[in-house]
């Protein structure tokens, strides 16, 4: 049974998923979405996905929406091929899951707010708010010196082995080293490190390569 990802290559959401695979070593079929046409707001993809957002995912008579939901079920089903991404022992697998959650409630809420600041706003033709900026960057600063005390003792954010607690920043990440709020990552050597260690993966390279061929969408 082929497992399919509907989604968008810019949606970090989907790159989640996708970049997850990627890592497993997995085979997927790729199902691009119209978002400009609107068409996640309805059917067929919205008996996917009630709540109209990519991605959503198949797997024989599985059908599973929210990104994060999604790489979780991919690797314990698939837990012998590719990157492992999780732990065995109890207590790592905790720590795993609490950064997991860190990573969703801290510090991708504000990330993705100056992203939409700084790119997806001039997609829609719309000014940079430079004091919401101001607001979400010493928002993001308080967070991120906390990955870099937490970096200073780890490789990784969940422990010395890239997990899917490291995996699920990649796409929100990635988005904001071309904007000014770089700025907030480099000054952190420990985050600094972190990050182009994660940027580098060749499974990151593969979901920058899929945004290339899928560009036109």
């Amino acid at each position: 049974m082929a497992m399919k990802v509907h989604g968008h290559v810019l949606s970090a959401a989907t790159q989640r998923v996708t970049l997850t695979l990627y890592e497993k070593e997995l085979d997927f079929e790729f199902i691009a979405v119209d978002m400009k046409s609107g068409d996640h707001k309805n059917e067929p993809f919205i008996s996917l996905n009630p709540f109209g957002q990519v991605p959503a995912f198949e797997h024989g008579d599985l059908k599973l929406c929210e990104s994060r939901a999604i790489t979780q079920y991919i690797v314990h089903e698939h837990p012998n091929k590719g990157t492992q991404l999780i732990f065995r022992d109890g207590k790592k697998m905790a720590i795993m899951l609490m950064w997991m959650q860190i990573e969703a409630n801290q510090l991708d809420p504000v990330a993705t707010k100056l992203a939409w600041e700084f790119i997806f706003k001039k997609m829609f033709g719309l000014e940079t708010d430079l004091v919401a900026v101001e607001e979400h960057e010493a928002k993001l600063s308080k967070v991120l010196d906390v990955y870099e005390a937490r970096l200073t003792n780890s490789k990784y954010i969940a422990g010395d082995a890239f997990s899917l607690a490291d995996l699920h920043h990649l796409p929100i990440i990635q988005c904001l080293m071309g904007t000014p709020s770089k700025k907030l990552f480099d000054e952190r050597p420990h985050v600094s490190a972190w990050c182009a260690d994660m940027l580098a993966r060749p499974a990151w390279a593969k979901v920058i390569a899929m945004q290339e061929q899928n560009k036109d969408l």
